[in-house]
């Protein structure tokens, strides 16, 4: 790139002349003719818009959180017979919907971190219907929309109804991902 020359400032050029006078050529040169008044000044210049030196950071965007994968046919006989076993239980009906759901938080990261493959959390049926004609299960409803959360997707690989043996409607099979090691 090449290197821009600035111009002297007026009292730079006054300098400047002033020892050119009284340098003494090498011999065999002669001294230019300098002229007797310094030059005009230059007009100074609008300054250029400031440019940026470093790049912009890109936005990191979170990876994608794979979709929920449900227990394959196989693993879900396997585990309905009881060849393959739980790595733990949660029973959450009789809880008030705050307490389950710190419960079931602490339980599940808990398994997780212990490297748990397959829990069993057990909501309950719920019965009939409520004075307004709603279903009582809340917690049955709910859990299922706590696992979707994005808290615990990090961990929950997919979830899916339990079998009959393990409490059918009322409980569900939750699959979490491998912990990663530090």
């Amino acid at each position: 790139m090449r290197r821009r020359r600035r111009g002297l400032s007026p009292e730079e050029a006054q300098v400047w002349h002033h020892v050119a006078r009284q340098a003494k050529p090498l011999p065999g040169r002669t001294l230019p003719d300098l002229p007797e008044e310094p030059p005009p000044p230059v007009p100074a210049t609008e300054p250029s818009p400031p440019v940026a030196i470093v790049k912009p950071a890109r936005k990191l965007e979170p990876r994608p959180i794979p979709p929920l994968a449900p227990l394959d046919r196989r693993a879900r006989r396997d585990v309905a017979r009881g060849l393959q076993p739980l790595d733990g239980r949660i029973d959450l009906h009789g809880l008030r919907q705050a307490e389950a759901h710190r419960a079931l938080l602490e339980f599940l990261y808990a398994m997780h971190h212990r490297g748990a493959k397959l829990t069993l959390v057990i909501t309950g049926k719920g019965g009939g219907l409520d004075a307004r004609g709603e279903e009582r299960g809340v917690l049955r409803r709910l859990v299922p929309h706590w696992l979707a959360d994005p808290a615990l997707r990090t961990i929950v690989l997919g979830y899916e109804p339990s079998a009959p043996g393990h409490g059918g409607e009322g409980a569900l099979y939750v699959r979490l991902r491998r912990a990663r090691k530090a």
